[in-house]
Formats: structure tokens, sequence, C-alpha cells
């Protein structure tokens, strides 16, 4: 499965790809996209519907059980975004203006082949993917020019990227679309890794891991689960994860909401088929540094090529608990995957998912899982080749499973 995900990254330089290629593929596969959800909401077979950067599918049997198995991803990842007014002249470079978004690595991005990727919007209201190619820098100081330890990086002054001497951005954009400059009212444009993903023996290494691990394995896991089905499956891809989920495409809107509730009008009472229902968010986990291992639970060692980790929190920055986590670790069994599982170090920060912003909207019973990787939210990730595997064989079984 390797190099087919290595495509799917390259397709997805941007969270409105990322959306796009799981749309084209389960299109592909028989899905019906919809404008607007409606009536026929709840027939058999599959249904999408996208918007923004998040997608979301459903399956439908043909005599469905009235409950859903869900499961719930990102689209998008850290880098640097650029400004509405983006281009900077400055010592006779050509520059991008770009705003963080997200908790990027910013150390990793300097002097990487970058591109810029996203959407445009044009006068007709026209929305046209763009990806220029390998076509910026993010220049690192000379170490002659400082002499001793690294300056800290303003995150104003010193990521904003170089595009040569006289290659504005939106031209270079608009030129990949098929437009000129003049045409683009909008846009959301960010940086991504130009550099292909590479196989590095038993190791991947690409940008964008987190958290296009969990959104290609929920889409090989439905195509696959699909046809065996009794329940109701969902995927359920969103944008914005990286900045909080609050946002019209992002966990904490409305859209897996309004989904859920169209099927199950079919079926029921919405409320109760959600209440019994169950949701995997599928996030990337954090597999233990060999050279920072005190980082880590010291009896919790997520490693890569042992299997997907199921994520736990006391605080509930993730949403596991007994029984949906029993769920994950008996459709891991009956997929004969290995699990683990992490538990955060008391004296470091634990992040958090999707999971809990959706299960306390939704009122859905969740359990937070993912890949381990190493370098998360570098502009470069590690993961195991057998991971994958083991992460698309698991999900499978959870959408499969009878009860």
């Amino acid at each position: 499965m390797t190099q087919p995900f290595i495509d799917f990254i390259a397709q997805s330089p941007s969270a409105f790809h990322a959306s796009a290629a799981v749309a084209e593929r389960l299109q592909a596969a028989g899905f019906t996209r919809s404008i607007s959800l409606d009536d026929g909401a709840h027939a058999p077979g599959g249904h999408l519907i996208e918007r923004d950067g998040a997608v979301v599918a459903w399956w439908v049997p043909e005599k469905a059980r009235p409950r859903f198995r869900v499961v719930g991803s990102h689209t998008d990842s850290p880098g640097l975004m650029a400004k509405p007014d983006p281009d900077v002249v400055r010592e006779g470079f050509r520059q991008a203006a770009v705003e963080v978004y997200g908790g990027p690595i910013l150390a990793s991005w300097f002097d990487r082949d970058l591109m810029f990727a996203g959407r445009v919007v044009t006068a007709d209201r026209t929305e046209h993917l763009v990806n220029t190619g390998p076509v910026a820098r993010v220049p690192n100081l000379a170490i002659h020019l400082y002499r001793g330890e690294m300056p800290e990086i303003d995150r104003q002054v010193h990521t904003q990227p170089i595009l040569g001497v006289d290659r504005p951005l939106l031209e270079l954009a608009a030129k990949s679309a098929g437009l000129n400059a003049e045409d683009i009212v909008a846009h959301e444009l960010i940086t991504a890794d130009a550099q292909r993903g590479e196989v590095l023996g038993d190791l991947l290494a690409a940008g964008r891991l987190d958290n296009l691990t969990s959104v290609w394995a929920s889409l090989e896991a439905m195509l696959a689960a699909k046809d065996d089905a009794e329940d109701i499956l969902v995927l359920a891809a969103f944008n914005h994860e990286e900045v909080g989920s609050a946002s019209t495409a992002g966990a904490g809107g409305p859209l897996l909401e309004r989904v859920l509730a169209k099927v199950a009008a079919g079926f029921g009472d919405p409320a109760e088929i959600i209440a019994n229902s169950i949701q995997v968010s599928a996030d990337a986990a954090h597999a233990v540094h060999p050279n920072y291992p005190g980082k880590h639970d010291p009896t919790h060692h997520p490693l890569v090529n042992k299997g997907p980790v199921l994520k736990i929190n006391a605080n509930q920055r993730y949403a596991s608990n007994a029984a949906t986590e029993t769920e994950w670790i008996l459709a891991c069994r009956a997929a004969g995957v290995p699990h683990q599982t992490f538990v955060g170090n008391n004296a470091v920060p634990c992040g958090s998912t999707i999971g809990p912003i959706s299960a306390t909207r939704l009122g859905l019973p969740t359990v937070d899982v993912g890949v381990p990787l190493l370098s998360m939210h570098s502009a470069r990730e590690l993961c195991g080749v057998d991971d994958m595997d083991y992460f698309v064989r698991a999900l499978t079984a959870f959408y499969a499973v009878a009860q």
C-alpha cells in the first residue's frame, strides 16, 4: 500500500486538494456527490458532500441497521499561509508575506523547496485548485553571519519565503490554474514541502503525514468494508483541526451533525441513533523518540511498525473511554493487527484532536487512535511502513464488525 499512499500525499498538498482527492476516488467507486442534503440521503448506496476542504461520505447498506460507524480525521496540516496581499519586495527579492498556520516546527521549513497550494476564487465565484509546484524557499542565515547559537526565529520577520527576483506569488498561482493574476478575487494558499514521499527501508518520510495517514486509511477502509457492512459507514475528514476546528468545515461546525441527523431521520429518532453509534477519531500519534525517551510516560512507549496507537487522557484531551477503547481493541483483534497505547507524561502538555470536539457536539461515543509518528508538525514527518497497512486493516475491521 505504500506507493498508493505516497501518490495520495502528492495529490494532497492542501486541505482542498485532499478533500477533492477523496471525493474523486469515492465517485469513481460509485458514490454520489450531493450539493446539499436531501430526502435521498438515507437511500442505499454511497453518498458524499464536499465543502471548504472537508468531505463527509457515507455508505448505507441495503438492509442497514440504524447505527453509524464513523471515522473522523482532518485534511489540514501546519504550514505558512499566504496573507491577502502577499507580494513583498525586499532587498531585491520577491517574497510572499505569510502567516503561520497552526503549530509547525518552524526550523524545519527553512531551506526546503516549497510550493504554494490551495484554492483561488474568481469574480464568477468559481473555485480553482492551485498547486504552483516548487517555487519558494525560506533561506537560513549563513553561519558566518552569527557565529554561535542560532538566532531565535522571529515568526513575522524570518519566515517569509523568497520567490526569486521578479515572480509575484499570485502570478504563479494564477498560471498554475490557467488564469491571470487579475482574475483572482480571493485565495487560500499554504506552503507544502515539494519533495515527494520516500521509503527509507521500513520507514516512510513525507510531508503532511499528520493527518493524511488517517484520511487515506479511512478512505481505503471504507471502500474495503462497504460491501460487508451492516451499520451505516461514515467517513468525515474535516478542515481546520490544526487551528482549533472552530469553522463551518471543522469538527466544531455543523457539517457532520447535519449529515448524521438527515440520514438517521430515515431510520428513526436521530438523537437515539447517534447515541447508539460509535466514532473513531483518527489522528497521528506520538512514537517514542529514541533521542528524547524521557518526554514519554515510562510505561507507555508506542513504537513504529508495532501497530496503531490507542490514545488515552484522563483530562479528556482525547475522547477514549473504557467502552470505546474495548471496541477498538476488539477491531484490532478481528483484523489480526497489533495495537499500542499512548498516555502522556504528566510533566509534558498533551495535545488534542477532533475527538473531544465532535463527541461533545454530537453526543457520539468516541475513541482516539492513530499511526505513531516522529517529527510531528515538521515539514517532513516519519512513520512506519507496516503501520499504514495495520491501520487500514484495523479501520476496515471497525467498519465491518458485526454485533
